[in-house]
């Protein structure tokens, strides 16, 4: 791609909860990665669209058949609507980005597209397909190796990426990673949403809450540790609004993510090869939503200790840094790295 004011670069993450878009044009997107469709002709008389994105999909879903289709980082093998989702979400970001103009003026886009890493290895020919048409070039990665990319943590370093649906890890040699460098567990946001939502249910068996303001709750007050302060919410139990104190449940459903986070971080890192472990334990990079959980970075450090120590470092926009690493690979990426894509 010669001339630069004709093509077009894009990195994205393709996430479980959130999907965002970075471009070299610098255009910066992010939507929540639900679908929907109206359910009827009321439906569709009342919204006025054919389909309906993020935020707008949740909010209506009364009135909506809603998919989020990477549920536990994974695209259900056979479900049609689950693969109309992610090309419906696909091309709604790369609209967002200004792909879709550059490509209608005559020029090229090429694509890094980042997804959760059982994704990549189980789903990427549906993901593929579902790029076709709005693409010339395409490289698909997984997420943590884009994030590792970004921050040029190529070499004795690991991303731990703490989506909704899945956490990923993955072990930077100074090459690309395979499949024996990386780990995938489901307990991530979403099970932390499960966690809570039953926790509350036991407490006040009376309290009318759907999971998506269980997870709203979540992403404003979580925390590992000390509490910063006491959540309070307020939710109708029998019917009757109420103000209620969760900062017990909400301690104890964010903290059941620790165990399992570090233990399979550390049975990655002794995984390898001895010379380098103590590099990779003070070369930590706590990555995705989850990363901005106060005290989660603490949590993971500690749990090093016995082992010799190790340093954890945060990521500071966990919402970008998966498509800002894409977009770095494209823009680095040789001719032969690229997959073409016909329309």
């Amino acid at each position: 791609m010669t001339d630069t004011s004709k093509h077009l670069l894009v990195g994205i993450d393709l996430g479980t909860s959130q999907s965002s878009i970075s471009t070299s044009a610098g255009v910066k997107k992010v939507v929540d990665s639900y679908v929907g469709w109206p359910v009827d002709a009321v439906a569709r008389k009342i919204l006025k669209k054919e389909v309906l994105f993020g935020s707008d999909a949740v909010e209506n879903r009364t009135m909506l058949e809603v998919h989020r289709p990477l549920e536990r980082g994974l695209l259900r093998e056979g479900s049609d609507k689950d693969q109309q989702a992610i090309r419906e979400l696909l091309g709604h970001l790369l609209e967002l980005g200004g792909a879709t103009e550059v490509r209608k003026s005559g020029g090229k886009v090429r694509a890094v597209l980042g997804v959760p890493a059982e994704a990549l290895r189980v789903n990427k020919q549906h993901v593929r397909e579902a790029m076709r048409g709005f693409v010339d070039g395409l490289i698909i990665t997984s997420e943590p190796f884009a994030v590792a990319y970004g921050l040029d943590a190529l070499l004795h370093a690991m991303v731990v990426d703490v989506g909704a649906g899945t956490t990923d890890f993955c072990v930077m040699k100074g090459r690309y990673p395979t499949e024996e460098d990386q780990r995938t567990l489901i307990n991530a946001g979403d099970w932390v949403d499960e966690q809570l939502y039953t926790l509350l249910g036991e407490r006040h068996p009376g309290m009318s809450v759907s999971i998506h303001t269980v997870r709203e709750w979540k992403e404003k007050d979580s925390f590992m540790g000390k509490a910063p302060g006491p959540v309070t919410v307020s939710v109708p139990i029998a019917g009757v609004p109420s103000e209620i104190d969760i900062t017990d449940e909400m301690k104890q459903a964010c903290e059941s993510l620790g165990p399992p986070v570090a233990e399979a971080m550390l049975d990655l890192i002794a995984s390898g090869e001895s010379e380098y472990q103590e590099q990779v334990r003070k070369n930590i990079i706590l990555a995705g939503g989850c990363s901005r959980m106060p005290g989660f970075g603490s949590y993971l450090e500690k749990s090093m200790d016995e082992f010799g120590g190790g340093k954890v470092k945060v990521v500071k926009d966990p919402i970008y840094v998966g498509a800002d690493g894409g977009l770095a690979l494209a823009q680095d990426a040789p001719k032969s790295d690229w997959e073409k894509l016909p329309d």
